[in-house]
């Protein structure tokens, strides 16, 4: 989804900890490095922001990239989503769907309609050529659409993994709920207080989408040594010091636990990877670890290696 392009250059659970009691041991509290706004960047009709990659920040460890499309409505007899047939190899594409829906098919044969609150994770490997478009309802109709979609790198070993696909509708991602009901976490991959998401990370990427009431609060542990992925969607939260407001991504020091706090109504994604110490060359829609792997890449697409979309 989107033009985008980077320049190069276990798993842990969140279980509830009392910050006193980490302050007591040796554990300490990640503060605000800086955050990131999401430039406008339109899309033809459709409003999108960028916080990664950005003029502050090129990437964030295994994060690559993240695209926010909307929020807007779109009028009846409209033409859907811009994104037709276009390959990738290399990484991982996570997409949210939080308002309308988004239909995928792609030259592995997958195929679905995901709606709101739904969520796609797309394992690109060896390469993949999909479309992502809005269904022809949606294009009849009209109405609310927002949609993220996070790129997540792969390390060398598995840039050329088998492709694979999954979709899960709303229904299928588990919401925890903490804080007395004002804190709700849709965990999507890792484990959170003995559950675990439904996608299995190829490489133990925790990520869920959190809703926060005023006043509520939520902590992540164990998180020493992880990149950890802060975006707020909407609302205000509060990151040691600082109130931070929508459209934000919000780069962390290090430390071992993330304590998070609604100041208004608000969603967010979080997430947290390894760290994938190896060199980044990204072009257009491949990511990979030199030059010539990506004019490989180029080579192998053009030569219909990843397939046509059905």
């Amino acid at each position: 989804m989107k033009r985008g392009s980077i320049e190069t250059d276990r798993r842990a659970d969140g279980a509830a900890f009392p910050v006193r009691q980490a302050t007591r041991s040796v554990l300490t509290l990640r503060t605000v490095r800086q955050i990131h706004p999401a430039i406008r960047d339109d899309i033809g009709d459709l409003a999108t922001r960028s916080p990664l990659p950005s003029p502050t920040l090129n990437r964030l460890g295994a994060f690559l990239l993240l695209n926010h499309h909307g929020p807007q409505t779109y009028r009846p007899g409209n033409n859907g989503l811009p994104f037709g047939p276009h390959p990738h190899r290399g990484f991982e594409t996570v997409t949210f769907i939080l308002d309308g829906a988004l239909a995928h098919v792609d030259s592995g044969g997958h195929e679905s309609v995901i709606r709101a609150g739904g969520v796609q994770w797309m394992t690109a490997g060896s390469g993949l050529v999909h479309n992502e478009l809005a269904p022809d309802s949606f294009k009849q109709l009209g109405g609310p659409l927002e949609i993220l979609q996070l790129w997540v790198n792969l390390p060398a070993r598995l840039k050329t993994t088998p492709p694979h696909y999954v979709g899960l509708q709303r229904d299928a991602i588990p919401a925890i709920i903490e804080d007395e009901g004002r804190a709700v976490i849709n965990l999507i991959s890792g484990v959170r207080n003995g559950q675990e998401g439904p996608i299995h990370s190829l490489t133990g990427v925790f990520m869920s989408t959190l809703r926060l009431r005023p006043g509520g609060r939520i902590q992540f542990d164990g998180l020493r040594g992880r990149t950890v992925f802060l975006y707020i969607v909407r609302g205000e939260v509060r990151v040691g010091h600082h109130d931070i407001g929508a459209f934000r991504l919000v780069e962390l020091g290090e430390g071992d636990i993330v304590l998070i706090e609604g100041r208004a109504d608000a969603y967010l994604l979080f997430g947290h990877a390894a760290t994938i110490n190896e060199p980044v060359f990204s072009r257009g829609p491949f990511v990979m670890n030199s030059e010539e792997e990506v004019r490989q890449a180029y080579a192998d697409f053009r030569a219909g290696k990843f397939g046509v979309p059905g």
